[in-house]
């Protein structure tokens, strides 16, 4: 009985066996051909703005579903790790090197929706041989020797990423029906849709940009941002009639966020509001109190405070423009009015509030009067150069903010020198 039973467990692992060298070929097969054609659906997923600065203007992602396995795969062309070597200096010295990776699409949605960002799939119309090239080409960019890349906040990023992939499934109709059409706005315009609900960051990002940023694009360079590709693949049609675009699904939907502006505020009137109240405020200051002392150590201290501010900036400016890559910030005439020269008015507002020599307080006032006029200059200047077009920047919220503090600065410190002289 025993030899009978070891024959039949024999036969058994036996035929274990061959069925399991049979099955292991049809499972591989099978999983090959999940990804591949008919069975592979390819979205592509468009993220809301985040609360991070970096993540202002959303972020945009290829998925790859299989029907078989009810897998999915985000390709992200967006990652950066600030643990990379020498991240932020490479950062300040336009540098920056983003990476292509590819993980779990259901991980992603998890994170987007726990930072409360909008999710929205836009399932594509794609016959299955443009499925399979588009996800081989994701896939050779996931490679190691293939992933990192040269980042630039308009001509290569995760968007500008997506449109091109786009156009490798369209054969080039995409580029073809966006490359000459009109943009809706400049890169300038469009930074400002996303960055208008703070004040500070709205002003300092745009005062780095330089001219060329107001130049006319077309809607293929709009295509930075991954709104504008949402927008754009729900209009786009094949020659035929159909449609690119044969889904739309919500995922998340985020709360409590600052909306993007369709188009851009005028941001000028308000800042030329604030910098009138400002300055009618010292002139107030100025007519009630010349005569004590107490105003003069206020004045002293506010004069350093907006050197300290505007010179930062100014010096910032200075910097990405002649020392890094940050190309955006070239042929900035924001340069001529603000740059380091006016970090002198900390020393000097300091002399002027807090010594005790009349004598350098007399110089003190003459140099910051020759300092803020020179602001002034410097900001007409920029303003009659707008009319010539090879010139022309969208700088107005800086000329608005400056000239009335410039102003006054002037006038108050005339004043003032010729009081102390006298003493």
């Amino acid at each position: 009985m025993r030899g009978i039973l070891d024959k039949i467990n024999r036969k058994a692992i036996v035929l274990l066996l061959l069925g399991f060298l049979f099955l292991v070929p049809q499972l591989s097969l099978s999983a090959q051909n999940a990804w591949q054609g008919d069975n592979l659906t390819l979205k592509i997923a468009v993220i809301g703005p985040g609360d991070e600065l970096y993540f202002w203007w959303g972020h945009i992602g290829l998925v790859a579903e299989d029907r078989v396995t009810g897998h999915a795969r985000f390709y992200d062309w967006g990652a950066f790790s600030f643990d990379n070597e020498n991240f932020f200096l490479n950062f300040a010295f336009g540098r920056l090197l983003y990476s292509c990776m590819v993980s779990l699409a259901d991980d992603n949605y998890d994170v987007y929706i726990h930072r409360n960002r909008d999710i929205t799939l836009y399932t594509l119309n794609l016959p299955a041989n443009k499925k399979d090239e588009v996800l081989r080409f994701a896939e050779i960019n996931m490679l190691p020797e293939n992933c990192d890349y040269a980042y630039h906040h308009f001509k290569d990023n995760c968007a500008t990423r997506i449109r091109d992939i786009l156009d490798i499934a369209l054969d080039g109709q995409f580029s073809a029906e966006y490359e000459e059409m009109p943009g809706r706005f400049t890169l300038r315009q469009h930074v400002r849709r996303h960055t208008w609900f703070n004040p500070f960051f709205d002003w300092i990002l745009n005062f780095w940009m330089g001219q060329d940023i107001d130049r006319p694009i077309t809607v293929w360079d709009d295509m930075f941002l991954p709104s504008e590709i949402a927008m754009r693949m729900e209009e786009f049609r094949y020659p035929n009639g159909q449609l690119l675009v044969s889904n739309v699904e919500i995922i998340n939907k985020s709360e409590d966020r600052p909306v993007v502006l369709n188009a851009p505020r005028m941001q000028w009137p308000g800042a030329l509001l604030v910098s009138l109240l400002f300055s009618e405020l010292l002139l107030l200051l100025y007519l009630l109190v010349l005569r004590r002392n107490w105003f003069k150590k206020f004045l002293g201290i506010t004069t350093g405070l907006l050197g300290l501010f505007f010179g930062i900036a100014g010096s910032m400016l200075f910097f990405m423009t002649f020392f890094t890559d940050h190309d955006y910030t070239y042929h900035n005439i924001n340069i001529l009015f603000v740059n380091p020269l006016l970090l002198a008015a900390i020393p000097l507002g300091l002399i002027f509030g807090f010594s005790e020599s009349e004598k350098k307080r007399f110089v003190a006032a003459r140099l910051l009067r020759a300092l803020w006029a020179y602001v002034i200059l410097g900001s007409l200047f920029t303003m009659v150069i707008k009319f010539f077009p090879a010139f022309y920047q969208q700088n107005q919220v800086t000329q608005a903010l400056l000239m009335p503090i410039a102003i006054t600065m002037v006038l108050i410190m005339t004043r003032l020198g010729q009081i102390t002289n006298k003493r």
